[in-house]
This record gives structure tokens, sequence and C-alpha cells, in this order.
């Protein structure tokens, strides 16, 4: 389900918008109809959903229109044509009553410069949004109070903005945020005025929120490792025009355009990428109640010399090596005894780069498991395919 629809929105600035817009929609380029007209475009008829719990990010550098569409988005600028939908409602067609209500429920916004209250206490400036709408004293100073522990703020709420880092300024500004409660959160440049170490901080800290609240996210960036990391999908604008959306891999493994192709090109693949990418399925797999004998078959039939075992309900057990079922089968040992189950196992969200040290110790392929499923196998050529070929390509190499 989309919680947010934005369909052919424009932003012409100037004294005759919609002169603009016709020659937008008539083919004309921004250049051409501010050299003619001297109106900018800001935003290019974009289009684009983002469903619900998605984190969303929204990319270009400096003048591509980023920032002023998220500005429209929640009307903190006019639009010139164009719809929002949040929830299947237009936000471009409500009376001005209606669109308070909806910035202050369903709507956060967090800005790059804090936009604290110097004069209030870390919890007052936390609670400030709840005290506009309204909420009761009570409900309202515990729900910021909630709200600064979750940003890693517990014992700072009598504090005063002056008294804190730039960082953790940040969090009461998140917290604030979270505090009202709302599905969206906008986060326009939200980490962009901070260090990199705390901005990294700050990125992480965003991401473990997200797992356990489950919010939309629409964040704006100009950093494209900022965009990586966090985006489960990815916009990206040039002089006002979205030019692609995708996940993280499809804007590395797919640019659309030249454009695209040079702001990816020296991106570490290796802090992009994740297990899942590189896996590949097991040639073989048995269970039990194969037996040694099936097992040895299996792997001669593969010219392996060793297979995954399972059980009847795929849930994964360990590796049988082509030895240990010989062993099996001239014992007669059951195969549970023979079983190494010493394997190295990961998830399919863990990194490339993290993948690459496991492999380097691992005597076999690694294990990628989930919720005791065995989903694939990588072998450390997959690991390197998927630095430097693509995923497209790692399937012709044989591991």
């Amino acid at each position: 389900m989309n919680k947010i629809e934005v369909k052919n929105l424009t932003k012409v600035f100037g004294s005759h918008p919609q002169q603009g817009l016709k020659r937008l929609k008539n083919g004309e380029a921004k250049a051409e109809i501010l050299d003619k007209t001297g109106m900018t475009v800001g935003v290019n008829q974009a289009s684009f959903e983002v469903k619900a719990g998605e984190f969303f990010v929204i990319m270009g550098l400096s003048g591509s229109g980023k920032s002023t569409l998220i500005r429209l988005v929640n009307r903190l600028i006019e639009p010139t044509d164009g719809e929002v939908l949040i929830d299947g409602e237009d936000i471009i067609k409500m009376e001005s009553t209606e669109l308070r209500e909806t910035r202050r429920k369903r709507l956060s916004m967090v800005f790059q410069n804090f936009g604290l209250l110097p004069h209030r206490t870390v919890l007052d400036n936390v609670a400030y949004g709840l005290e506009i709408q309204g909420v009761d004293k009570e409900k309202r100073i515990k729900k910021a109070e909630e709200s600064i522990i979750d940003v890693g703020l517990k014992g700072y709420k009598d504090s005063y903005p002056k008294e804190l880092s730039g960082g953790m300024q940040q969090r009461v500004g998140l917290a604030r945020a979270l505090a009202n409660n709302t599905d969206i959160l906008l986060m326009d440049e939200a980490f962009s005025a901070l260090d990199p170490i705390i901005r990294k901080d700050m990125q992480d800290e965003l991401l473990s929120l997200q797992d356990k609240l489950d919010k939309t996210i629409l964040f704006i960036t100009h950093d494209l490792d900022e965009a990586l990391k966090l985006g489960d999908r990815i916009a990206i604008m040039k002089e006002g025009q979205i030019v692609q959306v995708g996940s993280p891999e499809e804007i590395l493994e797919n640019p659309a355009n030249e454009y695209v192709s040079n702001f990816v090109k020296d991106v570490d693949r290796s802090k992009v990428l994740v297990a899942s990418h590189v896996m590949k399925k097991p040639e073989v797999l048995m269970t039990y109640k194969d037996g040694p004998r099936v097992a040895v078959r299996k792997m001669e039939e593969a010219e392996a010399s060793s297979i995954f075992v399972v059980d009847k309900e795929k849930n994964y057990k360990g590796l049988l090596t082509i030895d240990d079922a010989i062993k099996a089968y001239k014992e007669e040992i059951p195969l549970e005894q023979v079983l190494n189950t010493k394997v190295q196992e990961v998830l399919p969200d863990t990194p490339l780069h993290e993948l690459i040290g496991i492999a380097a110790e691992a005597k076999y392929p690694l294990a990628v498991i989930e919720n005791g499923k065995l989903l694939g196998i990588i072998s450390r050529i997959s690991i390197l395919s998927g630095l430097v070929l693509g995923k497209e390509n790692e399937e012709a190499v044989t591991p």
C-alpha cells in the first residue's frame, strides 16, 4: 500500500508560473525557460510512490530541486501543478484547517538546522508539537520522555539546546518528530550539518529506530553514500526532474543514464551489496532420509566434495563432506553424527564488506540462513564477482 503518491508535481518560481508550466509541458528545458522568461523551474513533473514503512531517499546535487520537492509534499511551498496523495487524500486540495491537521497528525519534519527553541529545555522542545495539538500535559510529557529515551538522550531532558552538541541537538529534533507520533517522517538534509563521525552515528541510530518503529520516511540528501546506506529505494534528481528510481543495487547495477553512471562509478560496492545479492542456490541438497549412499551419489553427479543438508521442513542442519559420507556408509553411522554443524552462517542482509573477512577464514562456502532456512550459499568467488563484475555477471562464474 502506498503511503505517499506524488503525481506530476511541478513548481515554477516567477510572476507567471502557469506560462512556465505550459512551456514545460511543451517540452522546453529548464534553462530555456529561464532564459526566455526569467522563471525558474524548481521541480519538473516529478512522480513517485512511497510504500507504508518504506525508507525512501531523494538524492541530488545542490540546485537539483530535492529540498523544494519535500516542501511541496507538505505544502510549505505551494505547487504549480500536480498531486500529492497522503493515504489517498490529495494534500494540494485541502483547505487550511484540514491541511494543519494533516501536518500535525500525519507528517513530521526534521530540518538540517535542528529548528529548536533555545529558551525551552530538551523536554519542552520535544513536547512542543503535542502542546500545539492541545494534548494533555501529563500525556505529552510522558510521550516526550519516551521519545527522548528512544533517540539516546536519557538524562538530558532538563538541558537547553546551547548545552548540547550538534549531534545531540539533531537527536532532539528527531525526538520531537517521533513524539508527534505521525506515520510519516520528512527529513531534509537532516544530517548534513554534522561532522562525519556523528553523522554516521545518526544514520545508524535512524536505521535502528526504523527497525523498531516502522515509519514511512522521505529523506533528502546530497550524499550518495548516505542514500545507498539508508534507502530502501532512491530517487535521483537532476535540474528538477527525477531521472531514476530504484533500490540501491538497481541504481548501482543499472544506472539509467550517463548522469547516474557518473554518480555511482566510484562507489564502494562492498558497503552497498549484501549476502542475498551474491548468494547462489546450492546445486544439490539432501535430507537425513536420503542416507549416506544417496549423499555420495549426489556429490559424484555434481562433482562436489560436500553437500548441504536440510530436514524435511527445509530447515538447515549442516554440511556433509564426501569423506564423512563414506565413513557413515562403511561404519553404518547416522548422518547426524558426522555432520559438520560449524559451517559459518550469515544473514541475508550481512554487508559484503563483512563477508570478505568471514570468507577469508572459512574452509567451506558460507551458509545464508534466515529463520532456520537455508536460502543460499556464498563462495569466495561469489564475493569477488559481486565486487568486480556485478550480480548479472556473477552467474556466469563457476564457484
